[in-house]
């Protein structure tokens, strides 16, 4: 979903961006905006594109992409900008490198999974998250995508069949152990 095709959705953003916060503020205690029971950032803009798998109204998994050409005002994507020191309590050496500006290098933010998705659905859901992500990103041009992930990505990884490269050192952000990680979506 983007700005260009909301219309066609109800209120299937509404529904994203409130379950966006019972994950991200209500169960994990992130200090990061929220407004009239959604949350969202300076990253949910024209330029990005929402991934939100649902099923009968109820949304049970999303992750937010931003290509790293992405500018509204000062802001570009999240890990550049955490690197460039204009965000309170993300670290500057987030990663190994400088951070990417190119077509072909993509940003994923705000994966997610919902507690009500069952023990027997989880790795289905999660598998299918993830493509959908891929095959957005690769429709926008990108040939590999960067992420903020929890610290034992390298187990999940596995379990889902995809593979990423540690990029930054491990960090804490609102007592979430996380590292960077890029995935090359090439294939």
């Amino acid at each position: 979903m983007s700005f260009r095709n909301i219309h066609e959705h109800g209120t299937l953003l509404t529904k994203y961006l409130e379950t966006r916060k019972s994950i991200f503020i209500d169960r994990l205690n992130w200090q990061i905006c929220e407004a009239d029971g959604m949350e969202f950032d300076q990253y949910d803009t024209p330029a990005c594109q929402w991934i939100i798998l649902h099923e009968f109204g109820e949304v049970f998994g999303g992750v937010r992409l931003l290509p790293s050409t992405a500018q509204c005002g000062v802001y570009s994507y999240m890990l550049r900008d955490a690197q460039r020191g204009i965000l309170e309590g993300m670290p500057t050496d987030i990663l190994f490198f400088e951070a990417p500006v190119k077509p072909t290098v993509w940003e994923a933010s705000r994966f997610f999974v919902t507690d009500s998705v069952s023990a027997s659905r989880r790795l289905l859901v999660q598998r299918e998250l993830f493509h959908q992500m891929t095959v957005a990103a690769k429709r926008g041009g990108a040939k590999s995508i960067l992420g903020i992930v929890p610290a034992v990505w390298a187990r999940w990884s596995r379990r889902l069949g995809v593979y990423a490269t540690p990029v930054g050192a491990k960090f804490s952000i609102d007592g979430t152990a996380s590292q960077s990680v890029l995935f090359n979506i090439e294939n």
